[in-house]
């Protein structure tokens, strides 16, 4: 059996709109050349961003590869779908972090009390688990043709 379409589909749309995403927030002052920033922190931020990739290749992978397992397959494309926005969401718990810096903090930084990043992970989060829903609903299993 493989994934559905309609999840495969959610898999790679979340799996090219994570690094996107990433690079358009970090790739510019706010972090990477944020001048105020030493060389450790942008190394993290490297990091982060190569890690946005990395994991969209992964969530790409177990999507579209065949597969007689398809509840392995819809874990594992979720799990490496999720990291990224589950670590952000967990990042503020250390000492001293804050969702924006307060030299690029806007009036719409923080709406409705929350930090703007919060409602995209949870966007995310969600079309993860309409992907996985859609692939382990009853009656949406897909044969593989020999």
């Amino acid at each position: 059996m493989t994934m559905p379409l309609p999840s495969r589909l959610i898999y790679t749309l979340v799996s090219l709109l994570m690094p996107l995403g990433a690079h358009l927030a970090d790739y510019n002052v706010t972090h990477i050349f944020n001048p105020r920033w030493p060389p450790h922190a942008k190394f993290h931020t490297g990091q982060t961003l190569m890690m946005s990739v990395l994991l969209g290749v992964l969530t790409i992978f177990f999507a579209w590869r065949k597969s007689a397992d398809r509840l392995g397959a819809v874990l594992a494309a979720s799990g490496f779908a999720s990291l990224y926005w589950i670590t952000q969401a967990l990042a503020i718990v250390y000492p001293g972090t804050a969702a924006v810096d307060p030299e690029f903090k806007t009036p719409g930084s923080y709406p409705h009390g929350i930090a703007s990043q919060y409602y995209i992970d949870a966007a995310f989060l969600a079309l993860i688990a309409l992907a996985a829903w859609i692939a382990l609903r009853k009656g949406g299993s897909q044969h593989i043709r020999s």
